[in-house]
């Protein structure tokens, strides 16, 4: 209880001070909820989606895991899909990856790494990272730029490639198939600067090349 005692002291007061403002500010979300995006985002906890973007309870549904991957083969993130567009029916989902990922950033490990080398659940989703950043890395590794900037252009490829990936699995296919109002968006998160940056979007099924 010791260590909880100040997360507990500071969710009083946050709980107080919302009362205080607006005495029913918990009162419209207490049956029921109904966010209008759902934010795919890092586990990084220096990128929480509600204090970045000024949000309210309610207001986003939220996933996160290492490096805002999208697996279709992974039933969490799944789930979390279908349940956004199927059933919450949100009308905007965002990706956002950002500056400074330690997941993007050992996808670049050495072969000698222990991500590389062992076998444990964290090793495994950063060989599918790796796997799916392929193309990135090929310019990351020939890329003439300090290495800030190189990993920088980094997390923007996977914005990209998981972006794709996004936008490929069937529920959001579905969705757009139905005619259902949809916007997807790619972004990226400065932790410098504390600005989100818009890299990609789209709002409608597009047809293959």
């Amino acid at each position: 209880m010791t260590t909880l005692k100040s997360l507990l002291a500071r969710n009083r007061s946050w709980a107080l001070q919302r009362r205080q403002r607006n005495p029913q500010y918990f009162d419209k979300d207490l049956h029921q909820q109904k966010p209008h995006s759902l934010w795919i985002g890092c586990s990084d906890s220096r990128v929480p989606a509600e204090v970045l973007t000024g949000a309210h309870p309610g207001e986003l549904f939220v996933h996160r895991n290492i490096a805002n991957m999208v697996i279709a083969t992974d039933d969490n993130f799944m789930s979390v899909l279908q349940y956004a567009l199927e059933y919450l029916n949100v009308s905007r989902i965002v990706l956002c990856g950002h500056y400074g990922c330690g997941g993007v950033r050992a996808a670049t490990a050495r072969l000698d790494s222990p991500l590389v080398t062992e076998d444990s659940p964290l090793a495994r989703r950063i060989a599918q990272l790796r796997q799916s950043l392929s193309s990135g890395l090929s310019v990351f590794n020939a890329a003439d730029e300090d290495e800030n900037e190189r990993h920088d252009r980094l997390v923007e490829a996977n914005v990209f490639a998981q972006f794709a990936a996004l936008i490929s699995t069937a529920p959001v296919v579905n969705a757009w198939r139905e005619g259902r109002v949809l916007e997807v968006f790619g972004c990226v998160y400065d932790l410098q600067s504390g600005h989100l940056k818009a890299l990609i979007q789209q709002s409608a099924e597009e047809p293959a090349p």
